[in-house]
């Protein structure tokens, strides 16, 4: 049987344990009596409610007036699978401990001690609830869900190439001390590296003769897109073209930068 209050009954159960306001001759109450029993019988079957729970409504509605019709939570007075209090404590007085002395005191690390150290078995899960709950951590936001990145991919092949270099560092030091630098040219639509190659220092002649090369090898592009290096771009510098832009011009290639941070 719900113990949900049903559309309509509040008024029925206000009327029954409101006193009667109507004077009739006969014994005192009568009239009362008579209305009272007869909203109890009419309400029963209207509302599908058993006899105990209408009469445990009218005692609580006599004690608490109209707060007593309003819902209450449905949540179990006690939790027989709460973690003990005395667990609770000692998880806090671990981590407190632990971060005096310097050490982790990560959801994790309070799980291994109590295993290993007091033989108590606690989820990370459940140690990382109780930490919150305290206030002993801050919640971190959580990240957004993958499908809400919108990702641009260009739709055919030679649509957009993309560029970009990076440093890496080699054993033979004494003749390459400072590493070598390594550019790629990827189509955007195939993801296939369409150039590869490794040089001591990226410049833009560089960018412009390994653009050439390739678009020799694979067609003209529609448009590139790198980031913001002098090597790319000096728009904004204020200080005209570099030769890898006056090219893309010659070309009629588009030529598209990331955002400046």
């Amino acid at each position: 049987m719900s113990h949900d209050i049903p559309d309509g009954m509040s008024h029925d159960i206000e009327n029954i344990a409101a006193p009667a306001c109507i004077h009739v001759k006969g014994p005192p109450g009568h009239h009362r009596r008579h209305h009272r029993e007869t909203t109890r019988r009419r309400s029963r079957p209207t509302y599908g409610v058993s006899r105990s729970w209408l009469y445990e409504l009218l005692a609580r509605y006599r004690t608490e007036g109209d707060t007593a019709l309003e819902p209450r939570s449905r949540a179990p007075k006690t939790s027989p699978h709460a973690t003990p209090p005395q667990v609770v404590e000692l998880v806090l007085r671990l981590r407190k401990e632990l971060l005096e002395n310097g050490h982790d005191a990560g959801a994790e690390t309070l799980t291994w001690h109590l295993h290993h150290h007091h033989q108590i078995t606690l989820s990370r899960a459940t140690t990382h609830r109780i930490l919150t709950r305290h206030g002993a951590i801050t919640p971190e936001p959580k990240k957004k869900p993958k499908s809400s990145y919108i990702r641009f991919q260009a739709t055919m092949p030679n649509e957009t190439w993309q560029s970009d270099f990076t440093h890496y560092p080699l054993t033979d030091t004494a003749t390459f001390p400072k590493g070598i630098e390594i550019i790629t040219w990827l189509d955007d639509c195939t993801r296939y590296a369409l150039h590869i190659s490794a040089h001591h220092r990226i410049t833009t002649p560089i960018v412009k003769a390994t653009f050439r090369k390739t678009a020799g090898q694979h067609s003209i592009p529609a448009s590139t897109l790198t980031d913001n290096g002098m090597v790319y771009t000096v728009r904004l510098d204020g200080i005209g073209r570099n030769g890898f832009e006056q090219q893309l011009r010659d070309w009629h290639v588009h030529q598209k930068n990331s955002r400046p941070n």
